[in-house]
């Protein structure tokens, strides 16, 4: 395709001059014969949209839970502030900056890890951004590379000014109906949240897959990509990625305040949890042994591979089950 452009000179002298301010000729800067040059058809602009450049993935997904909020220390906050206004304490700040230091430390330790940034995306809550305004103190210009504000990765929605005596209730009642479909009343359930996360999960993996993170025309950097979010929707988060089941993600447990979750990439370039956490630490989050084989999976697999030998398979049929069983007893 050709690429057009307003040219003052192609305006023909024979016409009046009003006539000329009016009347533009568009030129073409092509020529329709000529074989097309890649840096005519936008990509010496936009070279992160060009898929010969191979963009690097970023180096780490980091997953940070909020600092310890007013909301965390008294439950009536609920009823008379709106859930998106509830701030951080003094203790919660002081959680975000520490977890600051540790991102970095994490970091410069590794001694890959000589050219780098961060890159953020944060819930809307004030508690969310109070959050990333303190975990970014240790960090210098140079080394954040943005932002985004993601209404995606809100809170779940409890509905909104909160009854505490009724919530309590519907607390109960959600363990009895389970923690993924019950919707409070006027908010969400668990799988309401993982809708939108599944959308802000292809605008990530689009980010990612563009190179959206690495500037143009300088040295590659490593890019760590740090979520600021809430305990509920980085679960729901970790479930879509990782393909986990309802069952799974009911056994999961809440980071606490300011905690991080590393997903690293892994020796083939998918994302792992045991590039960073051992296996106990990721037992009290809450995954299994199944889970935890999975992630050794990942930890060497491409990003385009299948897990043809996925332990959930057998576990998931009990034909399957029986014919393994058999299987050992006869070895």
């Amino acid at each position: 395709m050709a690429v057009l452009v307003l040219s003052s000179m192609s305006l023909s002298p024979s016409l009046p001059v009003s006539q000329q301010k009016r009347h533009k000729f568009i030129q073409c800067c092509h020529n329709q014969t000529d074989p097309i040059r890649l840096t005519n058809n936008g990509a010496s602009r936009f070279p992160e949209k060009n898929p010969l450049l191979n963009p690097p993935r970023p180096r780490r997904i980091i997953l940070v839970r909020h600092g310890e909020s007013e909301g965390n220390v008294d439950e009536t906050v609920y009823t008379r502030v709106p859930d998106p206004k509830i701030g951080l304490t003094d203790r919660g700040k002081a959680q975000a900056e520490e977890c600051g230091y540790r991102i970095k430390k994490m970091i410069e330790e590794d001694a890959e890890d000589h050219n780098w940034q961060l890159y953020f995306y944060v819930s809307p809550y004030r508690r969310a951004l109070e959050t990333l305004k303190s975990l970014a103190r240790p960090f210098d210009r140079s080394r954040i590379a943005g932002f985004r504000e993601e209404p995606r990765i809100r809170e779940q929605d409890f509905g909104n000014f909160q009854n505490r005596e009724k919530m309590r209730v519907e607390k109960a009642a959600r363990q009895l109906y389970g923690r993924f479909f019950y919707r409070f009343p006027d908010g969400e359930s668990a799988a309401d949240v993982y809708d939108r996360i599944t959308g802000f999960r292809e605008t990530l993996r689009a980010d990612i897959n563009i190179g959206r993170y690495q500037p143009p025309g300088e040295e590659k950097m490593d890019i760590n990509l740090v979520i600021v979010s809430h305990g509920l929707t980085l679960r729901v988060f970790l479930m879509r990625w990782y393909k986990w089941t309802v069952e799974q993600f009911e056994g999961l447990h809440n980071l606490r305040n300011a905690e991080m979750l590393v997903m690293e990439k892994g020796y083939g370039g998918r994302y792992s949890l045991l590039m960073h956490h051992d296996e106990q630490e990721l037992r009290r989050f809450g995954l299994t042994d199944e889970m935890l084989i999975e992630q050794e999976w990942h930890k060497h697999a491409r990003p385009a591979d299948l897990n043809y030998d996925c332990p959930m398979v057998n576990s998931f049929f009990p034909h399957l089950n029986e014919e393994a069983s058999i299987y050992q007893n006869e070895g």
